[in-house]
């Protein structure tokens, strides 16, 4: 049995750049990263752009439980290294935010992730490329199973198209959301693209929040510290 576009699967995956591992769900590699994180059970739809292109492509005719290794390269990858990327910002930017910046210094500014390259007088240059722009990949990779249960391809989706699930759902003929008001923004806001990979209507049914939710909201809204930023 092999793989077609649009299947949903089940991955077992390592990524490695250079020799280094950058991405992984296996739990030996992932500590060869030197993080906490745990091993993610990653199911991706295929051909709908949930991995690098490169990636993506090689999962079509693949075969279950087989293992593979594919190299991929930038254009297909993380794309090309830009020079405009590669910026110099005055020192005092980062002194306004308490940030002492040195050379490879890693920080999130203006929702991108920036490296420092090197500190000279007042000028701070930063790149803000992908670390992995411009690298050839390379990726291990076994397709552990094809998913059939509807409730997870549902929620494959949910992840992939607003990064969370929600906690009320239920799949039959249609797929159906029960949430507060605010829940229905984001089910609008992707309910034509989610029933075109899911082949299911998405039926949102809005219900009255509970005392707790209502004081969570009165609490956001209202304090306790007026001043207080809400970062998300």
């Amino acid at each position: 049995m092999t793989t077609k576009k649009n299947d949903f699967v089940e991955l077992k995956y390592t990524g490695i750049a250079q020799g280094n591992v950058f991405d992984s769900n296996i739990e030996e590699d992932l500590k060869k990263m030197n993080t906490r994180e745990k091993p993610r059970k990653t199911i991706v739809m295929i051909g709908q752009g949930m991995l690098v292109k490169g990636f993506d492509d090689a999962l079509e005719g693949k075969e279950i439980g087989k293992e593979y290794e594919i190299k991929v390269g930038f254009k297909e990858g993380f794309g090309e290294r830009k020079r405009e990327l590669v910026k110099t910002i005055p020192l005092k930017i980062f002194n306004e935010k308490k940030i002492q910046p040195y050379p490879g210094l890693v920080l999130a500014m203006d929702d991108m992730i920036a490296k420092v390259i090197t500190v000279s007088g007042a000028r701070v240059i930063t790149d803000f490329n992908n670390p992995l722009a411009g690298k050839e990949l390379n990726y291990k990779f076994t397709i552990v199973r094809k998913v059939d249960d509807e409730k997870e391809k549902a929620e494959t989706l949910f992840e992939f198209l607003m990064r969370f699930v929600p906690p009320e759902m239920e799949v039959k003929e249609k797929v159906v959301v029960t949430g507060v008001k605010e829940l229905g923004f984001f089910m609008n806001a992707i309910k034509d693209r989610f029933e075109k990979l899911m082949g299911k209507e998405l039926v949102f049914e809005e219900r009255k929040p509970t005392k707790e939710e209502k004081a969570e909201e009165k609490e956001h809204v209202h304090g306790p510290d007026c001043d207080h930023e809400h970062n998300h």
